[in-house]
């Protein structure tokens, strides 16, 4: 029987895992930390039976993938949760607009520009599937749908401040600079449409949903299936070389690239070490979570019923706060995003208690506490919000990195998404998952197609490991 060692237990670590334990493979999971699950774990982090999302919290690509159609999560207790709104963005004034999983609904609450957001979101929503199957792969290959690609691609490829002046009203350009501030890049950056507009689509095709009883249901559901297919995971283990592995077939690294560098050593060729060091981290995010008695008091009374809420204010204040974190300097008002997963999930709260997840954008790195920056942002569009708060939990981007050693600096989603790096991740090759050494593999969110608790990256590593193996 062919041996395999899968080094880190996230999504994508798992995932890999699962893979390879269901092709006949004796799959062994090494997790440094004393308890799996990397960025999909979920706790008490504020008071006892209040449970939060530990990092990643809203799956909107997780839904429906290769990985998801050929194992059973479900069958282990994974059950998706959704909220009335996926996510909102309120003004100043309880103005404010939403996004709901039907197109529809959402151009009719977008006024004039209505049929503007119809024109970039209605043709792909309905096509998502397709478009999802071709981008959830390394960017250079063959693609099964270049129409349907070809369409994406036409929205996806402007920045996201050029993108955003097909609308015109406050509402709209705002509802777009939430979303798009997920790629953490200025909006006048090349490709920063991209995730927004992925996002959007997958908004009005799958919703955003939550995992019900916290994200730690995924690790569950998977770390059962790999139990039935033979695979194990030990915790309190940290690899620093490959000679602590001994000689199994496969190696799959779900780490950063500085952290696979460290761990082949020199038996990775030189040109590609030196291509995994230029790999380009981006800002990171400070974690307040807050128990709340009653829940958040938006004034922009949608917003009460959505699973995320983004929090910045005008297109201009979001564009500005996302430039600025990506110069290194701390914004008076970052952008905050909001999790509100009780109102899709409400096993998660005890009463008229209720976990809210936050994060703000901050300068890689930054060292500082944000959480009074988060608070004046929420209690900007939502008077009364400190006086509702029972405790706090707060992690600086230092903190998650210590956490979680792919965080570097509080970048949370493996690596800057820049144009660059959007195309070639983690280097320039066709072969991305390759570490040049027989056998060994990157798996991390620092591969194709990126940060998520879908999984993705881990299946695509492990098949192409099962491809050279036979």
């Amino acid at each position: 029987m062919s041996t395999a060692v899968v080094v880190g237990s996230g999504p994508n670590g798992l995932a890999a895992a699962l893979t390879l334990a269901a092709e006949g493979l004796d799959v062994t999971v090494l997790e440094s930390a004393d308890r799996i699950g990397g960025g999909a774990r979920s706790g008490e982090l504020t008071l006892p039976g209040l449970i939060h999302d530990e990092c990643s919290g809203f799956h909107p690509l997780a839904v429906d993938t290769p990985f998801s159609r050929r194992f059973d999560l479900a069958a282990h207790g994974l059950r998706w949760r959704w909220a009335e709104f996926e996510y909102t963005h309120p003004l100043d004034g309880g103005r404010g607009a939403v996004a709901g999983r039907s197109v529809a609904d959402t151009v009719a609450g977008l006024g004039p520009d209505g049929r503007s957001w119809e024109r970039v979101f209605g043709g792909l929503a309905p096509r998502f599937a397709d478009i999802a199957e071709d981008f959830l792969r390394p960017l250079l290959h063959v693609p099964r749908h270049p129409v349907k690609l070809a369409r994406f691609g036409a929205a996806a490829l402007p920045p996201a401040a050029t993108l955003a002046r097909i609308w015109s009203t406050d509402e709209a350009r705002a509802l777009f600079a939430g979303v798009a501030a997920h790629a953490l890049r200025p909006f006048t950056a090349a490709l920063s449409s991209a995730i927004g507009v992925a996002l959007g689509a997958a908004a009005h095709r799958y919703g955003w949903p939550v995992a019900e009883g916290g994200s730690a249901a995924i690790t569950r559901a998977m770390l059962g299936l790999l139990g039935e297919h033979g695979g194990h995971v030990e915790t309190g283990v940290r690899v620093g070389s490959l000679e602590q592995l001994g000689a199994p077939d496969v190696i799959l690294l779900d780490t950063s690239p500085e952290a696979a560098v460290r761990i082949v050593g020199d038996r990775m060729p030189p040109r590609v070490a030196s291509s995994l060091r230029r790999y380009r981290h981006g800002p990171g995010v400070s974690k307040v979570d807050f128990a709340v008695e009653g829940g958040v008091p938006w004034t922009h009374e949608p917003s009460r019923r959505a699973g995320t809420v983004h929090v910045g204010g005008k297109l201009e204040e979001v564009s500005l706060a996302e430039r600025e974190v990506n110069r290194g300097r701390m914004p008076e008002r970052p952008f905050v995003l909001v999790g509100q997963q009780y109102v899709a999930d409400p096993s998660r709260s005890r009463g008229d208690v209720h976990p809210v997840y936050t994060y703000a954008h901050v300068p890689h790195g930054w060292a500082g506490d944000a959480t009074l920056a988060v608070e004046a942002q929420i209690e900007r569009f939502a008077p009364g919000f400190r006086d509702r708060v029972l405790a706090r939990h707060v992690r600086s981007a230092g903190a998650l990195e210590t956490d979680n050693p792919n965080y570097l600096g509080g970048d949370i989603v493996g690596g800057a998404n820049d144009a660059l790096q959007l195309v070639f991740r983690p280097r320039i090759t066709l072969t991305p998952y390759s570490l040049g050494v027989p056998g060994v593999y990157l798996c991390s969110a620092a591969t194709p197609p990126g940060a998520g608790a879908h999984g993705m990256c881990g299946w695509n590593a492990a098949r192409a490991a099962l491809r050279t193996l036979r």
